[in-house]
């Protein structure tokens, strides 16, 4: 009896600081994607909606304006893409390590 009640307190610690573990890897991962995010939402996406904005309110763009916009996100996107795939990398990580 005392061996069967020690194997599952042992068994039991060993899932709580497995838990334990999870969440602390859980915040980590949120800690470094929230630390790293603004910046790429500042300098990527925000851009982004400037040439759009001009669009929906039905302002009519000459060719060359267009192709200056064009030209812009070709660059921006270029630019930003390592760091997209780089929070992107990190979302995943945080969902595989939730489950």
């Amino acid at each position: 009896m005392q061996k069967v009640a020690l194997s599952l307190f042992g068994l039991w610690t060993l899932t709580f600081a497995g838990c334990q573990s999870k969440a602390a890897k859980v915040k980590l991962l949120q800690d470094q994607y929230n630390a790293e995010y603004p910046a790429y939402a500042r300098d990527c996406i925000d851009p982004a909606t400037a040439g759009s904005s001009a669009l929906l309110t039905g302002e009519k763009l000459t060719p060359e304006q267009i192709a200056a916009l064009e030209t812009k996100k070709k660059e921006r996107d270029a630019r930003c893409k390592p760091e997209a795939d780089r929070l992107a990398q990190i979302q995943k990580e945080i969902i595989a390590a939730q489950q």
